[in-house]
């Protein structure tokens, strides 16, 4: 059974992941169950297997709900699963003793690193990494293991020695996700350079920097437009950051065909968040043949293969276009081989089997006495 906060049609990576996993799963033969919360309560099988969707309160304004214990209790009690993976830090707390009461192992898939995903949202000269660790403290200690996805987002348990922790990086779509020759600009073109954004718009992400930019690019004479792929609480104020630029609002897209064509169309992908765990959108990218500019901080930089696949700048706006007119110095033929080849590391197969073996690890004897 898989256990999540934070599961919306539009909420991105997370889905993602929740859904190929639970697809492997299936695919494979497990009985895979996904709990998530909601406005009301729901029970569907789904491509990726069954979903349940448990009625709960409102969490925030950004359309999220949020599991509480007594509602989702009653379903563990019901469907009686072998092991647990969680994929939020919110629920480990109350999740633990229910798991140990029943003799389940606890999973902790860890999808985001406290202190990074904190940072743009606590005052200057709070004790962010303190906090962080004690609350990891108390985390690992709760779960059988706790997955994470890069060396990035290890680290924040490496620091409160944890020894439970196992790296398995996420997956791509490689057939959704592929290049085009399609809208592609060549080396001889004089058409303006595409650019492409996609990303939650809120704070962490950092999207304002892709922003800027731009405008650090045209007033250099880089004639170029930046596409922006996804939605979120700062949309409007930073549609008033680009008034005057050359960048497109796509918003959220639910169709994945239609944004993996936008994907592979642009030249370079610019991706400014310093606080990913991974970077599955990153992955994407390079899976379209798309090369990338990502920051120094962070796990995207991990993700980035041969000369050509992307650039690993400061993370200001000023290196981040510094970083496409390097990649774009580079043949076209060049950057979309070697992105292609970054992205054709991680199949989501890989991701699914190393979990597998994970789970291979129980044999939960209190239910097969």
């Amino acid at each position: 059974m898989q256990i999540a906060n934070f599961y919306t049609p539009a909420s991105g990576g997370l889905r993602t992941c929740l859904d190929e996993i639970g697809r492997g799963y299936s695919a494979a033969g497990h009985d895979r169950v996904l709990v998530v919360p909601g406005p009301r309560d729901a029970d569907e099988h789904t491509a990726s297997g069954h979903r349940i969707t448990v009625r709960s309160p409102k969490f925030g304004d950004a359309g999220y709900h949020v599991l509480t214990a007594r509602r989702t209790r009653a379903v563990l009690d019901r469907l009686a699963p072998d092991v647990l993976e969680c994929s939020d830090k919110l629920s480990v707390r109350w999740l633990a003793p229910w798991a140990r009461g029943a003799g389940v192992p606890l999973v902790l898939f860890s999808h985001e690193r406290i202190d990074a995903i904190l940072r743009s949202r606590v005052p200057r000269g709070f004790p962010l990494t303190a906090a962080a660790d004690l609350a990891n403290r108390r985390l690992w200690v709760r779960a059988e293991k706790v997955v994470v996805t890069s060396r990035f987002a290890t680290a924040e348990f490496d620091r409160v020695g944890a020894r439970n922790v196992r790296r398995i990086p996420l997956g791509v779509d490689l057939t959704t996700f592929r290049p085009s020759t399609e809208n592609r600009r060549d080396d001889r073109s004089d058409d303006p350079v595409r650019l492409v954004l996609v990303s939650r718009l809120s704070r962490e992400k950092r999207a304002e920097c892709a922003i800027q930019a731009v405008r650090v690019l045209v007033e250099s004479g880089v004639r170029c437009v930046l596409s922006v792929i996804g939605d979120g609480p700062l949309r409007s104020r930073l549609e008033q950051l680009a008034a005057g630029l050359p960048v497109l609002f796509h918003g959220h897209l639910t169709d994945r065909t239609a944004m993996a064509a936008l994907v592979a169309a642009a030249d370079v992908a610019v991706f400014p968040s310093p606080a990913e765990t991974f970077g599955l959108a990153v992955l994407e990218a390079l899976a379209c043949g798309t090369p990338v500019v990502v920051p120094a901080a962070g796990a995207a930089r991990e993700l980035v293969g041969d000369p050509g696949s992307g650039l690993i700048c400061d993370g200001t706006p000023r290196g981040l276009a510094d970083g496409v007119r390097e990649l774009l110095a580079l043949p076209a033929a060049q950057r979309r081989r070697s992105a292609r080849a970054a992205a054709e590391r991680f199949p989501w197969s890989a991701t699914v089997q190393s979990m597998l073996a994970l789970y291979a690890d129980y044999e939960t004897p209190a239910r097969s006495a």
